[in-house]
C-alpha cells in the first residue's frame, strides 16, 4: 500500500506563504509528477511529504494515517535527491545496503535485497566499485537502488535527472518508467522539465506560486488545459498566444500550438518575417515575427528550406485553438 493524501496543506516561512491550501489524492501504485517553474513550491511540497519540512497547517496522510508529527525515518518513504548523496568511502553494495544495515536487518537479507536491486538496475558488475569510479548515470542508479532495497510505501524523487546530460536523461527516464512498472510502487516525482512530466506521469500536478493549477493525465492537460498558464507550460515547444482582437476573436489571447500552424510564402493569413530557423532533422522550427502577435513558433515536420528574413504567411488551425480571457482563464466552450 502507498496511498498519499494532502488535506488543506500549507507551509509558511514567517509571513511568506510558499504552499497554499493544497489538496491532493495519490492512489496506490500511481506515478504522480509535480511540475512547475522554479520557485513554485514543488520541492518544498515533496520535502513536507518526506517529513524534512514541517507543515504550517493541514494534514498529510499515508495509507490513511496522519503523519504530520511522524519523523522521516518512520514514514516508510525513500527519497532520491538531485545530488546522489552517496558515501564516497563505501562501495556500491554498502551504499545500497546501508539503510537496512542501520535498521538491524540480517546480513543475508541485506545481501539478497542489494542483489535484486543491482540486477534490476544493471549494477551487478559495479557492486564493488566506489561512487568516484562510476559515471553520473550509474551513481544515480545506485541512489535509486538504495531506495528500492528499503521497499518503501512511497518513492519520492526530487529532480533526479538534473545533473545528467541529455542522452543519459532519456536513458534514465526510461529506466525509471520501467522500474515503476516492475515494482508497481507509488512514486511522487518533482521536475521543472515538462517533457519528463509528460513521459513519466500517470497524473501531472501543475503548480504555480504554491497552488495547484490543474491535475490530470498528461494528454488531458495537453488537450484540455484549464488556463493560460497550464496551456503555456505543458507542451514543447510551448504554445503561442496570439492577439485575440487582431484575429477578430473574443477574449484577450488565442492559444495555438506550434504544430497547429501551417506556413507558406503566399496566400491569406498572418503575415510575418522569419527571425530564426532550427533544423532538427525530423522537424523544423521556424520563429516568425508577426505584429501584433510577437514572436510565433511554427513546428513543421521534416526538412524545410525557410531562411531568416523570408516573408511568410501563417495559418493557425482555429478549430484546435484555445481562447483565454483577461485573467488567463480559458473560455468554455471555445467561441465558434
Amino acid at each position: 500500500m502507498g496511498q498519499l493524501k494532502l488535506e488543506n496543506t500549507c507551509k509558511s516561512f514567517g509571513t511568506v506563504d510558499v504552499i497554499r491550501d493544497v489538496n491532493l489524492d495519490v492512489q496506490d501504485g500511481e506515478f504522480c509528477v509535480f511540475v512547475g517553474p522554479s520557485g513554485c513550491g514543488k520541492s518544498t511540497l515533496l520535502r513536507m511529504i518526506a517529513g524534512l519540512e514541517d507543515i504550517s497547517s493541514g494534514d498529510i496522510l499515508i495509507d490513511g494515517q496522519v503523519v504530520n508529527a511522524v519523523p522521516p525515518s518512520q514514514r516508510e518513504i525513500a527519497m532520491v535527491f538531485q545530488s546522489y548523496a552517496l558515501y564516497p568511502h563505501l562501495n556500491v553494495r554498502d551504499n545500497m545496503g546501508l539503510g537496512l544495515k542501520q535498521a538491524g536487518h540480517p546480513k543475508a537479507q541485506i545481501a539478497e535485497a542489494v542483489k535484486r536491486a543491482g540486477d534490476m538496475l544493471d549494477l551487478a558488475k559495479y557492486l564493488d566499485r566506489r561512487p568516484g569510479e562510476l559515471s553520473g548515470g550509474q551513481r544515480q542508479r545506485v541512489a535509486i537502488g538504495r531506495a528500492i532495497v528499503r521497499k518503501p510505501k512511497l518513492f519520492l524523487f526530487d529532480e533526479p535527472l538534473s545533473n545528467l546530460d541529455a542522452a543519459l536523461r532519456v536513458q534514465t527516464r526510461i529506466e525509471i518508467a520501467n522500474l515503476h512498472r516492475e515494482l508497481g510502487a507509488t512514486m511522487v516525482y518533482v521536475t521543472h522539465d515538462q517533457v519528463e512530466a509528460m513521459t513519466l506521469a500517470d497524473r501531472i500536478v501543475v503548480l504555480r506560486d504554491g497552488r495547484i493549477e490543474q491535475v490530470g493525465a498528461p494528454m488531458e492537460l495537453y488537450n484540455n488545459p484549464a488556463n493560460e498558464f497550464v496551456a503555456g507550460f505543458i507542451g514543447s515547444p510551448k504554445m503561442n498566444f496570439l492577439n485575440a482582437s487582431a484575429l477578430g476573436a473574443p477574449g484577450k489571447s488565442v492559444g495555438v500550438r506550434p504544430e497547429h500552424i501551417s506556413l507558406s510564402t503566399n496566400g491569406e493569413g498572418i503575415e510575418g518575417r522569419v527571425s530564426h530557423v532550427e533544423h532538427l532533422g525530423g522537424e523544423t522550427l521556424v520563429y516568425v515575427n508577426a505584429d501584433p502577435h510577437g514572436l510565433v513558433t511554427v513546428r513543421l515536420f521534416g526538412e524545410h528550406s525557410y531562411a531568416v528574413s523570408d516573408q511568410v504567411v501563417m495559418r493557425p488551425d482555429m478549430a484546435r485553438a484555445f481562447h483565454f480571457d483577461d485573467t488567463g482563464q480559458r473560455l468554455h466552450p471555445a467561441p465558434a
